[in-house]
């Protein structure tokens, strides 16, 4: 009986402490949400102060609120800010099919089809990725420029029907070899061709992979300021990201609070479709061999 009673005081000891790490496990996971999340919860206090307090009250709360910041600032440019919510969303939109498309089946090519020197540009397509952008933006401008392609949304959109992003090719690679070679075998006696089995069979086992590259074609495009400030010029084809840099003012005078209102809006896509798209993003992540 002294031996059972010793058993459940130290079982009840053992939980105290599960419970007290477990306890002080979520404390630090959320402080490290609330350092992370904080200047988010600053820009959107401050998008709702006047201009004259936003930095003279820091704070998150304040004796001055107003709604004027959204609504200057959605009229603040030449143009209203629903023409730049537009361009963000077209050039997006062609980035999202045009990274489906061609990186499915540029992925498709490495894993199931036997072709001469295939893995010399499989290196190749891997090496891409280690090459920074910036260094590419000189040779990319001209060629833009002699195809009279500056000041349009063709830069941003064309090589993404290109399979220019070896990131999500190497992704859908390791998904596709992981489905089994029996499906190959099953396709050929059904008489599928090579491009049958690619739109038939390897498409709708994809869609988690192609899911996830959406995603992130769409985060990554939306968020994107160096390319399009760079061959975008008028400011009816600006997107959000070039549009919100037009509220500094080198004077001084910059609108600070429109800016913050303008930038919480250009927050809610992104957000939106993540939360949407989450589930699928997670799937995609755990089957294309990304998982730790």
């Amino acid at each position: 009986m002294i031996t059972g009673l010793a058993g459940t005081r130290n079982k009840s000891r053992t939980s105290t402490r599960r419970g007290i790490k477990r306890l002080l496990t979520y404390l630090v996971v959320l402080v490290g949400a609330i350092a992370m999340l904080y200047p988010l919860i600053w820009m959107l206090s401050a998008s709702f102060k006047p201009q004259d307090v936003i930095f003279t009250s820091t704070g998150l709360l304040s004796q001055k609120w107003t709604l004027s910041n959204y609504f200057d600032g959605w009229n603040a440019l030449d143009y209203p800010f629903s023409t730049f919510f537009t361009n963000s969303l077209l050039i997006c939109l062609g980035a999202v099919i045009g990274n489906i498309i061609s990186c499915s089946m540029a992925a498709y090519a490495f894993a199931r089809i036997r072709f001469k020197y295939k893995i010399l540009w499989f290196i190749l397509m891997q090496g891409s990725i280690m090459l920074p952008a910036h260094v590419l933006i000189v040779p990319q401008y001209i060629l833009f420029k002699d195809l009279g392609w500056v000041n349009t949304f063709l830069p941003m959109i064309v090589p993404k029907f290109l399979a220019t992003d070896a990131f999500f090719i190497f992704l859908m690679i390791q998904f596709i070899r992981g489905l089994p070679r029996d499906l190959d075998d099953a396709a050929k006696l059904d008489g599928c061709s090579i491009y049958g089995f690619y739109w038939r069979v390897v498409l709708p086992l994809l869609v988690p992979a192609l899911i996830t590259t959406a995603i992130f074609t769409f985060i990554w495009t939306w968020s994107d300021f160096f390319t399009q400030l760079i061959f975008l010029n008028d400011e009816s084809l600006y997107t959000i990201p070039v549009a919100l840099r037009s509220f500094m003012d080198n004077t001084g005078n910059s609108s600070y609070g429109q800016l913050f209102a303008m930038s919480v809006l250009s927050l809610l896509p992104v957000i939106a479709f993540f939360i949407i798209f989450q589930r699928y993003l997670l799937e995609g992540a755990s089957t294309s061999g990304l998982k730790g």
